[in-house]
């Protein structure tokens, strides 16, 4: 049981497949998040472009290992895995972690799909895997907050297929869904938290507004569901949890020299690499 996740939120993340976690980073280490993300040159040297077929161009930027940077310390800190430990009932390790960046005006939109969409691509039997949604910068509708679909992770694994340079959930079954699941707009605030389940739907909207929209994702799988076979995404590793209290002291640490990024041409499983929201 996490000191920081309720036996009510685990209940509510079961039910809905989600759970919005308000202020999981405090106003200091939210504000080291942005003063990172802004200055890390590896960012801006690693991100590839995602055309969202409607003239709008998403960002992302993708890595597997938490290593001994900023980044790496909040995949590990205690709060997200404990956290995502709970929701997920058995010890879990780190998936990757990928910063999802959407520019003023120009931010493309994401189609509806389920993370397990992909990930069942990759090997993992069940889809006992989640991913913790951190808020860089406010999420708004005008710039493209999180939708997800509450209950669709119930609907188990819809079928997936390619949409300009994304790949999305079976329109005419998304169709039916968002006649009977309510619709929500994740809208939150740096430090906020959102934990979703890996069939839970969701998009997000082209960012129309003036402001950026960077959000940090740490994905995780369950030490049960370790992968049959080889791809982009690592087997399993036992994490080294850090305090809480190493993301004031580590900073604004940037990437270490040598940081493996993925590169979508490299990526052998086709049709798996529109991994974001």
């Amino acid at each position: 049981m996490s000191d920081l996740i309720s036996n009510s939120q685990i209940n509510t993340f079961h039910e809905d497949g989600y759970l919005i976690v308000p202020g999981l980073f405090d106003a200091e280490e939210a504000e080291i998040f942005q003063t990172a993300a802004k200055a890390d040159k590896a960012f801006d040297q690693n991100a590839y472009d995602l055309e969202d077929g409607e003239g709008g161009k998403a960002q992302l930027v993708l890595w597997n290992k938490a290593g001994e940077n900023l980044w790496g310390v909040i995949a590990r800190s205690e709060r997200i895995v404990n956290a995502m430990e709970a929701l997920l009932g058995d010890e879990v390790y780190h998936y990757h972690s990928k910063m999802s960046i959407k520019q003023p005006h120009t931010g493309g939109a994401w189609s509806w799909h389920q993370d397990y969409g992909y990930w069942y691509q990759n090997g993992c039997l069940y889809p006992d895997m989640a991913s913790a949604f951190i808020a860089v910068d406010p999420n708004t509708k005008a710039n493209g907050c999180m939708q997800v679909l509450k209950g669709s992770h119930k609907m188990g694994r819809v079928e997936h297929g390619r949409f300009g340079d994304q790949t999305g959930a079976d329109p005419e079954r998304v169709d039916a869904a968002m006649k009977i699941m309510e619709l929500v707009y994740v809208e939150i605030e740096p430090g906020d938290t959102l934990f979703f389940h890996s069939n839970t739907l969701h998009r997000s909207d082209q960012n129309t507004s003036d402001t950026p929209r960077w959000s940090l994702l740490c994905c995780y799988n369950t030490r049960h569901n370790n992968p049959y076979k080889e791809s982009h995404h690592p087997f399993y590793e036992p994490i080294e949890k850090v305090p809480n209290s190493a993301i004031k002291k580590m900073g604004a640490t940037l990437f270490e020299s040598g940081t493996e990024f993925w590169d979508p041409v490299e990526d052998e499983t086709v049709g798996t690499g529109n991994e974001d929201s």
